[in-house]
């Protein structure tokens, strides 16, 4: 009996070494610690880099909002690299550039310049082996503005990712005028019907003085339709859907045939709304429209027309991409990362400048730090999601240039609007046009 329990406590004060052992609480006086033991490891110290310059070219976005944007940060994140920020000037656009052998790393391109100032040069990078290796999420932006570059080339590849600000159509109004006719004021979710009756109301002439009850960009109108379908036909040499083109011309052109509310050009719309003589006007929602400060005017969401999806029409983002003759992709790659964070996006929006990511939370925070914005209906730019790309022309086709056809479609409505011809006459017109310009395109390729 004496035996066993002697056996049984030597057996239970091992068991306890071993428990004390383990919580660290074993080691005996004068033993030697294990290396390491009781001492405190320093942090591994990162193998400096390098230093270099990365050179990002931004064509119509000035040098002072590409630092206030993303300078501080890329400096923070990436303290080896010196960051050179350029913009396209006179005898410093892409093609100059590449002439002279000075390529930048990154490019900010979008649709209209995919081809003429990136990927015909040679340039282009396909970033999906970049996505795969940093696991990089793009659900994460709203997936209309990676379809948008995706459809254009049809390779399988994507050329760039989607960089603030796009474009999003709302209609404004002036808050002065309709309080002095006393008019309520549009709201978000408006039809075209509804605001045409507004207008209707706001056209007139009081002291001298010319009221227009409506006015509009009509390139915003025209080029950002409610349809998003394109001009030229993505797979026929005419123009795409002429049926949809009238519906989409009389919505617009009966707002001008209000008495007192005529259309003059289009540049003198665009200014109108700026004169203080505008009761209402459809444009873009952009940080770099100006509205003078005397002006006393809020948003509303685009109206809506029937039978077009109830999707705001809008110009799409530009693009952050890397250059085949980069030395440092792989960085370029992660500094557009840092450069589309949610970080860098969110101070953007609370400056005005919609987001490309899907998150609500940045959406909902547009404009909130920003002196004017703070105060106005920001919720209109995101009322209704962005709609679907423009499908683009099938590959192997001869294609127009985006701005020619622009230029095309803005005048023939004019010319509708105006009286100079009616809409079967001006649509004919236009087609015959379209394929006068194909011709003209497929003899130039022809001689090269």
């Amino acid at each position: 009996m004496y035996r066993t329990n002697k056996a049984l406590s030597l057996f239970v004060c091992s068991m306890l070494a071993v428990s004390l052992a383990a919580c660290g609480g074993g080691a005996s006086p004068g033993s030697t610690p294990a290396p390491g033991d009781g001492e405190k490891k320093e942090d591994a110290k990162p193998v400096p880099k390098d230093p270099y310059t990365m050179t990002i070219f931004a064509p119509g976005v000035s040098v002072e909002e590409l630092n206030t944007r993303f300078g501080e940060a890329l400096k923070k994140k990436f303290p080896h690299i010196t960051f050179n920020f350029t913009t396209s000037s006179a005898g410093n656009n892409i093609t100059d550039l590449v002439s002279r052998g000075e390529i930048p790393d990154l490019i900010r391109t979008d649709i209209p310049s995919l081809y003429s100032g990136y990927l015909d040069l040679q340039l282009g990078v396909d970033l999906k082996p970049y996505i795969q290796k940093h696991k990089y999420d793009l659900n994460r932006f709203n997936q209309v503005f990676i379809r948008e570059i995706e459809d254009y080339t049809r390779d399988g590849k994507l050329y760039g990712l989607p960089v603030p600000p796009f474009f999003p159509n709302v209609l404004y109004y002036n808050k002065d005028l309709f309080d002095k006719f006393g008019v309520d004021y549009p709201r978000d979710g408006m039809t075209w019907d509804e605001v045409y009756e507004l207008a209707k109301k706001l056209t007139r002439t009081e002291g001298g003085t010319t009221y227009r009850g409506f006015t509009a960009n009509l390139t915003g109108m025209l080029r950002d339709n409610p349809f998003s379908m394109p001009i030229l036909d993505p797979e026929k040499d005419q123009l795409h859907a002429p049926e949809k083109w009238q519906s989409v011309f009389m919505n617009l052109k009966r707002f001008y045939d209000i008495p007192g509310n005529a259309l003059k050009s289009s540049a003198d719309e665009s200014a109108a709304f700026g004169t203080g003589l505008s009761a209402m006007a459809a444009n873009l929602h952009s940080v770099y429209l100006k509205i003078p400060n005397e002006i006393n005017w809020d948003i509303v969401s685009l109206p809506t027309m029937n039978g077009a999806p109830k999707r705001v029409s809008q110009r799409g983002p530009a693009y952050w991409a890397i250059t085949a003759t980069s030395k440092h992709k792989d960085e370029a790659f992660e500094v557009v990362m840092e450069m589309l964070s949610d970080e860098i996006q969110m101070k953007d929006a609370l400056q005005g400048i919609p987001t490309t990511l899907a998150s609500k939370q940045i959406q909902e925070a547009l404009g909130k730090e920003h002196p004017i914005y703070k105060s106005k209906n920001m919720k209109a730019v995101s009322y209704y999601p962005p709609t679907d790309p423009t499908v683009k022309r099938k590959q192997g086709l001869i294609d127009i240039p985006l701005g020619n056809q622009q230029s095309f479609i803005i005048a023939s409505f004019v010319d509708f609007a105006t009286g100079k011809d009616d809409l079967n006459t001006v649509l004919r017109k236009l087609d015959e046009t379209l394929k006068a310009k194909l011709a003209e395109e497929k003899e130039k390729k022809q001689a090269k």
